[in-house]
């Protein structure tokens, strides 16, 4: 009886405690800012990791971090880092943060507000002179979009191969480090181990329609999917399109039409919400009278399961095996670099999202992420979570992102208040 009433009254504590309110003209004006660098011709965003665009909002963020008393500095695998310790606390930081990268003419929302909400967070509580135990971290981190590279770099998850990946901008991962402030020869070094971190947190557009279509104001993450890609290459035999019999081709466009099918067909026959995807083909030699004899293309598999991922990749492997008697073809997979295991938020994190949530009012569910986030990385290292805020009929990498303001300052509130009670926490 006494656990019973013991709970009570620190769930009625935690209710009633004094909540902090952000400032969405702050909000307004960090997102005016940053949109002013990487807006192209069409409206869309081309700040893509290493460009030009990447280093201006770099500078223009540091700036305004260092305003406020943080201490600004990018590591070696080139992730923009600010530590706001005031009280000089020794405790393990809390740190949160996402990503400033966008993909070519992407939008404006994807990212760029969990960065918004988190330097704000920092203002208020600078502003406010909140007194906190931990240190606090904000993390803008490297090339998310071409694969979650500095959140991993953190993991240590990444290897020479990554670093010659090149990239959206035209440079490697290697040649983009250094120019954004990295040190390519000593990025191995920022690999954090479990326990470095007291928690970490990132606050995310949702980039899919639950939120939005529900009328839901704030998304508690429970998992990450993983994302899993290969390369396939397909050989047949280039010949005239003319004067070959149809009975007699070794047509690898053929072979791919078929695979393209087979990879939805396959992926349907599973229960559950793995998804997969056949997103770039091309053919050669490429010309209208000559028969393709080679085609390469892309193989995608998410889901919150590794297992199944393995299980529905090997099932495709298996359907595969038909297609090239079929046709006559030979396939060929290979992995690609940029994948991610699928990842677990923790639930003691998330319970405070809730109750913080609960007490401003605001609308909540409990989902899981379809798109590959820093947050599944940070997983590894740190108790995590996230929140997700609604995306205008779920639309994201696209000039026509949009998340009203009123939104953004809903789950800023909700994100810097957990990270209050993250503060008072014990997270095993």
């Amino acid at each position: 009886m006494k656990k019973y009433l013991l709970i009570y009254i620190l769930t009625i504590n935690f209710l009633t405690a004094q909540n902090y309110e952000v400032d969405k003209d702050r909000i307004i004006d960090l997102f005016e800012n940053l949109k002013q660098l990487g807006t192209n011709e069409n409206g869309g965003n081309d700040r893509i990791a290493y460009s030009d665009y990447d280093i201006e909002a770099r500078k223009y963020l540091s700036n305004k971090l260092e305003n406020i008393g943080a201490k600004v500095y990018t590591d070696f695998a080139g992730n923009l880092i600010a530590n706001y310790n005031p009280s000089n606390s020794k405790l393990k930081p809390i740190s949160f943060g996402s990503h400033i990268d966008a993909v070519p003419n992407g939008g404006h929302y994807d990212g760029q507000v969990g960065v918004i909400a988190s330097v704000e967070v920092l203002q208020t509580i600078h502003s406010k002179k909140i007194k906190l135990k931990h240190p606090l971290e904000l993390l803008v981190f490297t090339n998310e979009e071409g694969g979650v590279f500095g959140s991993r770099a953190l993991a240590g998850k990444i290897s020479n191969e990554t670093l010659e990946v090149i990239t959206a901008s035209g440079y490697s991962n290697r040649e983009g480090v250094d120019r954004i402030g990295g040190n390519s020869q000593r990025i191995f070094e920022v690999k954090r181990k479990l326990g470095d971190i007291h928690a970490f947190i990132e606050m995310h557009i949702e980039q899919g329609n639950n939120l939005y279509s529900n009328n839901i104001d704030i998304g508690i993450v429970n998992g990450i999917v993983g994302l899993k890609w290969w390369n396939v290459e397909i050989e047949g035999f280039s010949n005239h399109a003319g004067t070959t019999p149809m009975n007699q081709r070794q047509d690898a466009m053929i072979a791919a039409a078929k695979f393209v099918l087979m990879v939805n067909e396959t992926v349907n026959s599973f229960e559950g919400t793995q998804v997969g995807t056949v997103g770039r083909i091309s053919a050669l030699p490429g010309v209208p009278n000559v028969i393709p004899g080679n085609v390469n293309l892309s193989l995608e598999l998410r889901d919150l399961s590794s297992e199944k991922i393995s299980m529905i990749y090997n099932k495709i492997i298996e359907n595969t095996k038909l297609i090239e008697s079929e046709t006559k073809t030979s396939f060929s997979f290979s992995p690609i670099d940029a994948t991610g295991d699928p990842a677990l938020m923790d639930n003691t994190l998330m319970n405070v999202i809730e109750q913080v949530s609960e007490s401003f009012g605001y609308s909540s569910v409990v989902i899981p992420s379809g798109a590959g986030h820093d947050a599944q990385d940070m997983a590894i290292i740190a108790p995590s979570a996230m929140i997700f805020v609604p995306s205008k009929d779920g639309i994201s990498h696209s000039p026509k992102e949009f998340t009203d303001f009123d939104m953004i300052k809903k789950g800023t509130d909700v994100m810097l208040n957990s990270i209050l009670k993250f503060d008072n926490l014990k997270i095993d």
